[in-house]
């Protein structure tokens, strides 16, 4: 099993490439499941959430070819199976998204109950919900969801709470309906809007994405689109919290400035210097750590996909943070890590209080999900000695090589096949 060795203390100076966004690509390519034809989807990350995806699209009877950065997914190979099957879906929580695409195109869907990282209970009922207003049939047995109906008809939805995935997976569903569907308090996530861009190229006719009202009209058939990807927002905002961890100057290529002002604000709080170059973003920290408060709330507010890697920057900041969780109620799991590096933390039910070190000591950590695991890649490179994450599949889950990334502007960090028990 493969971990990371680290070893910290070390400023960071140069370039870093920011990749495209898993979180939108992996709707997009379930939105394949809505045209024949073949569909190309470019600056997509190296990551096993996409081979994933691409092994349940094939499985679906769909020929879906990766070679990054490239994902292409071509006609069915003969009949399409519309099932999704708890081998596959266990492994990531967003293979859920084929659901919408199914039922509404093929009138049938069997899709296992979703997995995913271990941060808290997150159901899919405004999924069904939504899909039994605009017509499908749903039952629950054995673990899967089946969904059925000849042809999904246009209705007005009102999410009980704000869903990114849920969001999704109507839109997908909805452009395929009868009628016009008229969506209510939907996530407000770049990931979102970039879905309506290529429903759109695909010939659907949605308005409002990016706000909290989406309508939609529903087309009788879509067109295979070529498109490339968003940059992704959390894996710039992992490497800012990197530079404002360790201290240095970087120039982040692509990224998305304008979807990271939560982030751009709250870390600018902290002392760092972070400015546009064109299509660029230099980010910079020369003085000392500021303490902050920041709590998670849906887009536009900050990310929860921040906060584990915002502490691990607090670990050393001078005074005390305060960072609140609203979104999952397990996602302070990167806690006792931190603290086994010598961190100072106490959580309070929702609530984490970092009381700032001067610094951080090396240990054998183990990451717990995705985000956690970036959180003690961060400790590791402030942290004097030798640092080992153990793990780090989780972390493959969401960021495409981070190691060359960050040895590629200075870090001593490398992949290493760990012997023994994980």
């Amino acid at each position: 099993m493969d971990a990371l060795r680290i070893r910290g203390a070390t400023r960071l100076e140069g370039t870093i490439h920011v990749g495209g966004a898993k979180n939108a690509a992996l709707p997009i390519l379930c939105a394949t499941l809505l045209s024949d034809g073949q569909s190309r989807l470019r600056n997509v990350p190296r990551l096993r959430d996409i081979e994933t995806t691409s092994a349940l699209l094939r499985f679906l009877g769909r020929n879906a070819v990766v070679t990054s950065p490239v994902v292409e997914v071509g006609a069915a190979t003969g009949e399409i199976r519309p099932e999704a099957p708890y081998e596959l879906v266990r492994q990531m929580r967003a293979s859920v998204l084929v659901l919408g695409p199914l039922v509404a195109r093929y009138g049938r869907a069997k899709v296992s109950l979703p997995g995913g990282c271990a941060i808290g209970a997150r159901p899919i009922d405004q999924h069904l919900k939504g899909l039994e207003a605009l017509g499908a049939r749903i039952r629950v047995e054995h673990g899967y969801v089946i969904a059925e109906a000849r042809r999904l008809r246009g209705a007005e939805i009102v999410f009980d709470l704000q869903t990114v995935t849920g969001t999704e997976n109507l839109m997908m569903a909805a452009a395929l309906a009868k009628g016009r569907t008229t969506l209510v308090n939907c996530a407000r996530e770049p990931e979102v809007e970039e879905l309506a861009r290529v429903l759109n190229r695909m010939g659907a006719h949605i308005e409002g994405a990016g706000t909290d009202t989406i309508v939609i009209g529903g087309c009788d058939e879509l067109e295979p689109f070529d498109h490339a990807v968003i940059a992704d927002r959390i894996e710039a905002g992992t490497f800012i919290a990197a530079v404002g961890a360790v201290g240095g100057n970087v120039l982040l290529e692509q990224a998305p400035f304008d979807d990271l002002e939560p982030v751009v604000a709250k870390l600018r709080g902290a002392g760092m210097e972070i400015e546009r170059e064109g299509e660029h973003m230099r980010v910079a920290r020369e003085r000392t750590i500021s303490p902050v408060k920041a709590t998670t709330a849906p887009h536009p507010g900050f990310p929860t996909d921040m906060q584990a890697q915002l502490m691990a920057m607090m670990c050393v900041a001078q005074g005390q943070s305060v960072l609140t969780e609203t979104i999952f109620e397990n996602r302070f799991m990167h806690v006792p890590e931190l603290c086994r590096m010598g961190a100072r933390i106490e959580v309070h039910n929702n609530a984490a209080i970092v009381d700032g070190v001067p610094r951080l000591s090396g240990a054998s950590v183990m990451a717990t999900d995705l985000r956690a695991s970036a959180s003690l890649v961060i400790a590791g490179l402030v942290a004097e000695g030798e640092t080992v994450v153990r793990r780090v599949y989780h972390l493959d889950r969401g960021y495409d090589r981070i190691e060359r990334k960050l040895a590629g502007v200075g870090a001593t960090i490398e992949r290493f096949t760990l012997e023994g028990p994980p």
